[in-house]
């Protein structure tokens, strides 16, 4: 029974991507070079190949398709996270990387311990399931600077150079910024909060609340950001290194910095988040159900910060807020190891 729905499954796709995938990409290839032709010497963008069109649709179809089916994504996640993934694997492959390492590290960190978590946590889902509004919170950003890329400097991968390409540079460092936040945040809450043996301490007055209040920092939770970053900046690292030719790179500044400005983004990410959190989410322990909840109420004994942003925004927020900080990071990281 299993090998036959493994085979319909399969057909099912060979189908999509014969009927509607490749004729998409046929298409957007097509128009692309008929507004180079019509445009000519004053269009800027050069056209983007039919490979790359074709990439940029099957590759996040077939990651939010293996989410639906581990049950990493909703259905109206994986609609969203085609949206995010097609926008950003069209722009660069090494974006494509970080958006790729952050998928399968958060899915298997949500589910990490998920019965512990659930008695910590009101709102934590059980299934690990993230739907439309975390997709756009937590890729939202990156897409957005994404797209720009797309308008300023077109298709195509680019070296880490501030000096001959800056404005790229920037949106790039940016792009991975909003993504280690993400990542960093994601580690830090979902591992943090279930291996860290020490209480941790609000991020505002250092006062000792329970495991899950927003705002709360621990040693194990800020070592998790760390690496969530560095993780991101690792894949940022390798992509440019298989997809952009070595005589390019030769003549560029050295790239390694971005493995450092990955792990400072995640632990920048994940502090800007607590902040937030401590501060314009309200937090407080339930006494009837002996756990942490975000709203207020007459068995709910407040903790910390005033109910003015949910857990969504908050990490909306912190996405942009490291992505405009990333990239004065990474010129300072570059001045310095240069």
């Amino acid at each position: 029974m299993s090998e036959e729905r493994g085979k319909s499954q399969f057909f099912f796709i060979a189908a999509l991507l014969v009927v509607v995938v490749v004729p998409i990409s046929l298409s957007c290839w097509l128009l692309n070079i008929a507004t180079n032709n019509f445009y000519g010497a004053e269009y800027r963008w050069r056209p983007v190949s039919p490979f790359r069109w074709l990439i940029s649709l099957v590759l996040p179809l077939f990651i939010t398709s293996f989410g639906v089916k581990k049950k990493s994504l909703s259905k109206s996640g994986a609609l969203a996270g085609l949206l995010v993934g097609f926008i950003i694997t069209l722009s660069s492959y090494c974006f494509f990387a970080v958006l790729l390492t952050f998928f399968l590290v958060g899915s298997k960190s949500t589910k990490f311990r998920a019965k512990l978590k659930c008695q910590l946590e009101e709102n934590f889902r059980k299934n690990g399931q993230r739907d439309w509004m975390q997709v756009l919170c937590n890729g939202g950003v990156a897409a957005a600077l994404a797209a720009v890329y797309i308008i300023d400097h077109g298709c195509g991968e680019m070296p880490i150079d501030f000096a001959s390409n800056y404005g790229a540079t920037w949106l790039g460092m940016g792009i991975l910024g909003a993504l280690a936040c993400s990542c960093g945040d994601t580690l830090a809450s979902e591992m943090g909060t279930v291996l860290g043996t020490a209480e941790p301490r609000l991020l505002t007055t250092l006062e000792r609340v329970p495991r899950g209040t927003n705002g709360g920092v621990s040693p194990a939770g800020l070592l998790f950001s760390i690496a969530g970053g560095f993780l991101i900046g690792l894949s940022y690292y390798v992509a440019l290194l298989l997809f952009i030719p070595r005589d390019v790179l030769e003549i560029s500044t050295e790239q390694w910095p971005v493995l450092l400005v990955g792990a400072i983004s995640g632990l920048l990410g994940s502090l800007i988040d607590s902040f937030l959190g401590a501060t314009l989410q309200f937090s407080g322990f339930c006494q009837e159900r002996n756990c942490i909840v975000e709203r207020p109420a007459d068995c709910v004994r407040h903790i910390s910060g005033c109910a003015v942003l949910d857990n969504h925004s908050v990490n909306m927020l912190a996405s942009l807020f490291t992505a405009l900080l990333t990239p004065r990071i990474a010129l300072y990281m570059w001045s310095f190891c240069s």
